[in-house]
């Protein structure tokens, strides 16, 4: 099982490619916590050139209770990471964390169910892409 899923867009900028990953994500009751642009990062730490590619810190607020409800360090992984990456002039990858592969990591049964449906949301935010 893969570690993360995504959906690749063609004929689109970046930007709008950004918005259009923002506006998927409220869809399904995600709020945008966190916003993190790589390539600046890149330039202005290592002074290097890298493509376009920013990281999206999702959060469902009642899944993300429910978790923490289960699992009070479970907060270490959280919120739910998305990707949107230029891959080629006008081709951009959006890639979101599967929760099921990271929650393996927790000795918690409990959690199972509330990665499933996070998963499953994450996954029709994509499909909207």
């Amino acid at each position: 099982m893969a570690y993360y899923h995504k959906k690749k867009l063609g004929n689109i900028g970046f930007e709008d490619a950004l918005a259009r990953t923002r506006e998927a994500l409220k869809e399904e009751g995600f709020g945008v916590l966190t916003e993190i642009d790589i390539q600046a990062t890149l330039k202005k730490k290592l002074d290097v050139s890298f493509n376009r590619y920013t990281i999206l810190g999702a959060c469902n607020p009642p899944f993300a209770y429910e978790a923490l409800q289960k699992e009070n360090k479970i907060g270490t992984m959280l919120p739910c990471n998305v990707i949107v990456q230029e891959v080629a002039p006008d081709s951009i990858e959006v890639a979101a964390i599967n929760p099921l592969v990271s929650m393996q990591a927790v000795d918690n049964k409990g959690l199972k169910a509330i990665a499933g449906e996070v998963d499953e949301k994450l996954q029709k935010a994509l499909k909207r892409l």
